[in-house]
């Protein structure tokens, strides 16, 4: 479809912050088509999630929270996350006929006429007073570089295209990543691999007790002192540490967690540290998390010196009509689910006041 179409409010991405952000926008009143349109470039519900790999089943989800108005009950906790999460979000967005347009991905955001911002798609473009982005991480897996890698003659994957520890059976296998993923393929990894090596930036901080609501608190507050500034979002995990689990417990105690510093290159046949000392492998598996996927932002020159989208609450500062959500202090479940509700309060009022500022030149 090749006209422009007009709406109030363009929300892309349908994973947890964007099906919360829908939803505060119909308990407001705002209707899909033509006051809101949903846009999704995944082929099915689910966000992020359907992308997980199938050993990762429910049970061992940290911290998934339910979306607003719909709780999540009963679920298997042996059946995979992927298939628990992907039909919750289905039946979601049919209850509340969020008429999420699928798949469709956003190329870019750019400034319009008569004060509008045009989105530009796959599936044509659209012209909004109003825009929540909610693309998450997944897009945008971080892959360090490190001297040599060009050269390595095995494997290397990331935590974006795992499958499980079943292919790897037999095979020498580097982690490499201090967070929720790398500990998870480590344990799974650990039963199957001939070998298993464990490297991190930085030393594991692991975590005694629960995480509740004043740590919640604190490591919200940290993350979004760094957006506020500008610069790129740090994950809440690192902040917080890892859940010292029995799971955990038992790979300390066998070794399977025993962490090593960051090898200085890659070798054909493995990695090497400065001093000399190497460890052959047959696979890298780079657990090292993903980066905020913005790029389709990118016209609206929205970013800080410090490489990062300075947010208010969750409206870019340079742009008022541009909310983020999902994005820094939001990027739990939970944190997605307040922040589509305060971007949805700030919309309405931008709307009603008819203010639509640009952004500068």
């Amino acid at each position: 479809m090749n006209g422009m179409r007009e709406v109030e409010v363009v929300v892309v991405g349908a994973g947890q912050a964007g099906l919360s952000s829908a939803w505060h926008l119909r308990r407001v009143g705002r209707e899909p088509e033509p006051d809101v349109v949903v846009l999704d470039r995944s082929p099915a519900p689910g966000g992020a999630w359907q992308f997980r790999w199938p050993s990762l089943t429910y049970g061992r989800v940290h911290g998934m929270h339910a979306l607003p108005g719909m709780e999540l009950t009963g679920a298997d906790p042996e059946r995979p996350s992927s298939e628990v999460v992907g039909g919750y979000f289905d039946r979601y967005e049919r209850a509340f006929d969020l008429r999420v347009r699928r798949p469709v991905e956003v190329r870019a955001v750019r400034e319009g006429e008569g004060g509008r911002l045009r989105v530009e798609t796959s599936d044509g473009d659209w012209s909004t007073r109003a825009l929540i982005n909610a693309t998450g991480t997944w897009d945008r897996p971080f892959w360090p570089r490190v001297p040599g890698q060009e050269a390595f003659r095995g494997r290397q994957l990331h935590t974006a295209t795992y499958r499980g520890p079943e292919e790897f059976a037999g095979r020498r296998v580097v982690v490499v990543g201090g967070g929720a993923s790398g500990t998870q393929h480590l344990l799974e990894l650990a039963p199957f691999a001939a070998a298993t090596t464990w490297v991190t930036r930085r030393p594991p901080v692991f975590r005694e007790g629960p995480f509740d609501e004043n740590l919640g608190r604190s490591a919200v507050a940290l993350v979004a002192d760094r957006v506020r500034q500008g610069l790129p979002p740090r994950s809440v995990v690192s902040v917080t540490g890892l859940p010292l689990t029995d799971a955990i417990r038992r790979g300390l105690a066998d070794g399977v967690l025993d962490r090593r510093p960051m090898f200085d290159r890659v070798t054909p046949d493995g990695v090497e540290w400065a001093d000399g000392e190497r460890v052959a492998a047959d696979v890298i598996l780079w657990a090292t998390g993903f980066r905020a996927a913005l790029g389709h932002l990118a016209p609206l020159r929205l970013r800080e010196p410090g490489g990062g989208i300075r947010v208010e609450g969750t409206r870019a500062v340079a742009d008022p009509r541009v909310h983020l959500v999902g994005y820094g202090p939001s990027a739990s479940t939970v944190g997605a689910n307040r922040a589509g509700r305060a971007a949805v309060r700030d919309i309405q009022r931008l709307l009603a006041d008819g203010a639509l500022t640009t952004t500068a030149a």
